[in-house]
């Protein structure tokens, strides 16, 4: 977090936050909701400003009720996720880049969405896989430590389910991969995709 940001938030500790007027897409894509996208349940505009992202990216957190925000000055500006708290791309290097610029070098664990969707898994960040390295990505899984056919894999994702070990096999290493759905995974981690000030109260 940057030191003015942490500053702002001594001097002025009791800011009103701000609800559903900041989104993050399933493209890793900041966006900002205005009231006219609020009322219509639009996406929003895509904030296109390099130095509002990377402010955005640096002051980006999560806190204790599982409600992902940006702190903006003294003011807390929670986050409407379209998908996980992270979206991953996967570079040409099979490196994983986080849309905050983070480099992932290791995995814990991958989810095989029903939607045929993948998350990946580094500690504590959960990344949804950008759509467009989605087939890059399905190309590394692997049944039972071979290659799975493209009528292999509709059956599983139609199924959610198959016989033997699925793994996605990445920079050398077998790493697991468990079936589940976004909406199930994000309430496994405790995770709000569209905090608001009511729900936030309820909790103790």
């Amino acid at each position: 977090m940057d030191d003015i940001v942490k500053a702002a938030m001594a001097k002025w500790p009791k800011v009103p936050h701000c609800y559903a007027w900041l989104a993050l897409d399933a493209r890793g894509n900041w966006r900002m909701r205005d009231e006219r996208a609020q009322a219509l349940n639009l996406v929003g505009d895509t904030i296109r400003n390099s130095a509002l992202q990377q402010f955005i990216n640096r002051n980006y957190g999560v806190d204790a009720h599982g409600c992902w925000y940006f702190q903006n000055g003294p003011q807390k500006v929670y986050v409407d996720l379209e998908a996980t708290p992270y979206i991953a791309q996967l570079l040409p290097t099979q490196q994983w880049r986080l849309q905050n610029g983070e480099m992932i070098d290791m995995l814990e664990l991958a989810y095989l969405l029903q939607d045929g969707n993948v998350v990946i898994q580094a500690g504590e960040k959960l990344a949804q896989v950008d759509d467009r390295d989605l087939l890059d990505t399905i190309a590394l899984l692997r049944l039972n430590e071979e290659k799975i056919s493209d009528d292999q894999l509709s059956t599983i994702i139609e199924t959610n389910h198959c016989e033997g070990t699925l793994s996605l096999h990445w920079r050398g290493a077998s790493i697991p991969v468990q079936f589940n759905t976004l909406a199930k995974l994000m309430q496994e981690k405790a995770y709000q995709s569209k905090p608001r000030l009511a729900a936030i109260d309820e909790k103790p």
